[in-house]
């Protein structure tokens, strides 16, 4: 047979046509605008909010690593003790509960890594095309809120930003790269708000990824997590010196998704080996190992085997008898994408079979107070010089709403009576200079 000599060279240029592709799609680093939208007449004279999170920024960072820029801005307005996470305290679960008002287990992003029973498809914050599929995701996120009537809302990046939720995707928005250097997305979001006022967001959100990133690899205490912090502090600076010249009444809320904590590196949990794979799916370990059983006949033998196990190392439970104050429970889970056993590492140690990394979260953060975030509003909305108690993450959604007048009537589980209070009450101020 005669040997095709252009094969290889044909297969070289198709593999780098591939490679190509994926890397431009990892850093598309275009706009997306979605065009004919404006702001109706009774959006126009309301205020901004720009919503910033600092990824893994942990409730005592700008304290101890002195984060001045951010103390100063939030001494002249709102700081909390801390904001507590939901369960589980990780990125994707808990950046869509800021986004929804509700528990992961209520909005259907159970965890960064999941199962959806009722297809047999996995969920992972890192495959794009399930980031971008709409199907994924409950509740009504603030920027489909906002859009619905009428408000426009631009996202430099936010979980659940890119995907068409209810058929709806912020005005503008950009895919999630990291491509895009901290000065022109500073850039980015001084331009947005420099538009006319039928096309100008009242609504943006602003993810970094900082200080997660140091925090995993060198741990909270290290030098390199100090230095991402002063990092952020920094950015923070820029923003607000930025946007000050334009003369709008923007109102900032800085939070986190979840904090940070150095974990056992030298005695980390295997895996159990009573878990057979052939029976059972893990879909997720970590600091919370996830148990679907493929027959559910399967799941109360592997139970019982894993709960005369779990001794100082983890705690073992049901799915339908977690305890309630998770909200991760078989009545709490809306779409089935919790698992039927639950493994629970006691802290500082976490499921791995090889030597684990420094930094982790994902612990119940009512035990360990190391997964709490950040909270610090300023703004012409927010009272000033106030500090208040430490609050759960499912509130900051009526917090915007009640800023930007913006109605639901969908169920969410925060409160608008929780931080209400740290707003200015313009009706009382206006009765009292009207008494004058």
């Amino acid at each position: 047979m005669k040997k095709n000599h252009y094969t290889f060279p044909f297969l070289l240029i198709i593999i780098l046509f591939i490679v190509n592709n994926t890397v431009q799609a990892q850093t598309d680093t275009s706009e997306h605008v979605i065009s004919g939208r404006h702001n109706a007449t009774n959006q126009l004279k309301k205020p901004y909010v720009i919503l910033v999170s600092a990824d893994g920024f942990r409730y005592d960072y700008a304290s101890r690593y002195h984060a001045d820029n951010l103390l100063k801005l939030s001494a002249d307005g709102v700081l909390a003790e801390s904001m507590i996470p939901s369960f589980p305290s990780v990125t994707f679960p808990n950046h869509y509960t800021i986004a929804t008002g509700m528990y992961p287990s209520h909005h259907g992003l159970v965890n960064n890594t999941f199962l959806d029973e009722r297809t047999g498809e996995r969920y992972s914050m890192s495959a794009k095309s399930k980031v971008r599929d709409g199907k994924w995701y409950g509740g009504v996120p603030l920027w489909v809120l906002a859009e619905e009537q009428n408000m426009i809302s631009a996202s430099m990046f936010w979980v659940g930003s890119e995907a068409a939720i209810k058929g709806i995707r912020p005005s503008y928005y950009y895919d999630y790269t990291e491509q895009i250097s901290v000065d022109k997305r500073i850039e980015i979001i001084k331009n947005w708000l420099s538009l006319s006022e039928e096309k100008r967001p009242h609504l943006i959100t602003f993810y970094l990824s900082e200080p997660d990133h140091a925090g995993h690899t060198y741990g909270p205490d290290a030098p390199q997590t100090e230095a991402a912090v002063k990092m952020v502090d920094s950015v923070i600076n820029q923003l607000t010196k930025a946007i000050e010249p334009l003369g709008l009444p923007v109102n900032y809320i800085f939070v986190s998704d979840h904090g940070m904590t150095a974990v056992d590196r030298d005695h980390p949990i295997a895996t159990p080996k009573a878990i057979d794979t052939a029976k059972y799916v893990i879909a997720s370990s970590g600091t919370l190992m996830d148990i679907h059983s493929k027959n559910k006949q399967d799941t109360r033998p592997l139970y019982e085997i894993l709960k005369s196990q779990e001794g100082t190392d983890y705690k073992a439970y049901l799915k339908t008898e977690m305890p309630a104050h998770f909200h991760y429970n078989a009545t709490d889970d809306r779409l089935n994408r919790i698992g039927d056993i639950l493994l629970i590492p006691e802290w500082p140690k976490v499921f791995s079979n090889r030597k684990p990394g420094i930094g982790h979260h994902g612990f119940d953060p009512l035990q360990v107070k190391d997964m709490h975030a950040t909270f610090m509003a300023w703004g012409p909305a927010f009272k000033k010089h106030l500090k208040i108690p430490s609050f759960e993450n499912v509130n900051v959604y009526p917090l915007i709403t009640e800023i930007l007048g913006l109605s639901y009537q969908h169920e969410i589980d925060g409160k608008i009576e929780v931080l209400k209070p740290i707003l200015k009450d313009t009706r009382e101020s206006k009765q009292r200079i009207s008494d004058k």
